[in-house]
């Protein structure tokens, strides 16, 4: 008798592979419906030990929620405020700087001669067009304030999360067939991604702050969007810190000079030093449990899948997955390939 072609544990890999595409190829068609819910989940999470405190102190949670997101509408309203005024500024300055680019051309024109690229500087400079960036800054105005309306729902979501929250572990041990080792992992997964994101965010908070005080201190334009980038990239690990000194480095570059720039560079290798390579580890205790490589690919993944949202998410929900595979023994061997631990 022949033997079958493919055994029935094949065939069920198999299936259970064209399920994970089938479910990622959904989740990447309905990225505009989904990254809305992960984010308010998410921020949800980092709320919710704030809302706990204040309930320890006998505060009511309604009333919790409501002082804690008025807080964040109040400060996201004088946020938005200012970096429209910054943009403004910026859309008025925008064609002084074609001039201004001129002299440091000048001086770049005769080292590119002498290693064989022949470029006119005049050719160059009809390539600025200012008008262009000014409809990029007037876009990005309109942007922002049209996506006051987002920010609103998705508070609206989170609002509704928190409120949720109590009755949550009651539902869920309804649904487990398993309702303790269930609501372990689920609190396991809810510990781990909380102690990550707070903590992320109170020094991505504390650098975004550091390099604005930093770039004032040297007198770089627009150093308050500088900050509120190096904070906001400071989410993505690996390359976000390197990301976010990109635009003012090349700015001081031009319009300050070499000197100044190197001035820049060294501040921001000081602050990542300081903050990605010192303070960082030691606030994260043992670490996130996952491998270097994992975290690099993680990246790329939640990146291509949910586009930048997944990016700066994308450890937590990384974490998130790898405590779901470590719930049946198909999923722990693919949960200890996550790892950065190997067990004797």
């Amino acid at each position: 008798m022949a033997k079958p072609i493919i055994t029935l544990s094949g065939l069920k890999a198999v299936i259970m592979l064209g399920m994970l595409v089938i479910i990622l190829v959904g989740i990447k068609v309905a990225a505009e419906i989904i990254v809305p819910f992960i984010l308010a989940l998410f921020i949800a999470i980092i709320l919710n030990p704030m809302i706990r405190r204040l309930e320890r102190i006998r505060v009511p949670r309604v009333l919790a929620i409501s002082f804690v997101i008025s807080v964040i509408i109040f400060f996201m309203a004088v946020l938005l405020a200012y970096l429209g005024t910054t943009l403004n500024e910026l859309t008025r300055t925008l064609p002084q700087y074609r001039s201004l680019l001129i002299s440091p051309l000048q001086t770049l024109d005769p080292w590119l001669q002498r290693i064989g690229i022949s470029v006119s500087v005049d050719e160059l400079v009809k390539y600025i067009d200012p008008n262009a960036a000014m409809t990029l800054v007037t876009s990005l105005i309109t942007q922002l304030s049209n996506a006051m309306t987002s920010i609103f729902l998705l508070l609206l979501t989170v609002v509704f999360m928190l409120i949720e929250v109590p009755q949550l572990p009651v539902k869920l041990q309804q649904l487990m067939s398993r309702p303790e080792e269930g609501m372990g992992a689920i609190q396991r997964a809810l510990d781990s991604v909380s102690h990550y994101l707070v903590l992320k965010t109170a020094i991505s908070l504390v650098t975004g702050l550091v390099v604005w005080i930093m770039l004032a201190t040297l007198d770089v334009r627009f150093a308050f969007v500088w900050g509120l980038l190096a904070f906001s990239l400071n989410y993505i690990p690996n390359i976000g810190s390197v990301l976010a000194a990109i635009p003012p480095v090349a700015q001081v570059l031009v319009f300050s000079g070499l000197y100044d720039a190197l001035l820049v560079v060294a501040g921001y290798l000081a602050i990542n030093l300081v903050f990605g390579n010192i303070i960082e580890p030691r606030m994260m205790g043992r670490g996130l449990g996952l491998s270097t490589l994992v975290v690099f690919l993680s990246l790329i993944f939640w990146g291509w899948l949910l586009g930048p949202v997944g990016m700066l998410l994308s450890v937590p929900l990384t974490i998130a997955v790898k405590i779901a595979l470590e719930q049946n023994e198909g999923g722990r061997s693919i949960a200890v390939l996550l790892s950065d631990v190997t067990k004797n």
